[in-house]
């Protein structure tokens, strides 16, 4: 294997994550696979491929029509929430007074 039980520790210490051993060999068999596919796409030669910001060149993404259209009301704005208030959405309090 190419990465070591140390190596997805440090990763994983990095990204605030405590792995048990388990999660750590699982995590460490799952990189190395990942490396090795890396490893594959590096012997390609590729001298002659222009670089590409996107893959898809030729196509475009199709939208549609710019319609104007009567807004929602505020019944069927609120129809399904799960609070509301007259004629306003009442959310959770997420600031601490």
């Amino acid at each position: 294997m190419k990465i070591t039980e140390d190596e997805v520790r440090y990763v994983a210490g990095l990204a605030n994550l405590k792995l048990d051993d388990a999660e750590v060999a699982k995590f460490r068999a799952d990189l190395d696979g990942i490396l090795e596919h890396i490893d594959k796409l590096n012997e390609l030669d590729v001298a002659g491929v222009a670089p590409m910001a996107q893959v898809l060149v030729e196509q475009t993404a199709e939208l549609r029509a710019d319609v104007p259209a009567p807004p929602l009301g505020n019944d069927a704005a609120l129809a399904n929430a799960p609070m509301r208030g007259p004629g306003l959405f009442k959310v959770p309090r997420v600031i601490e007074r």
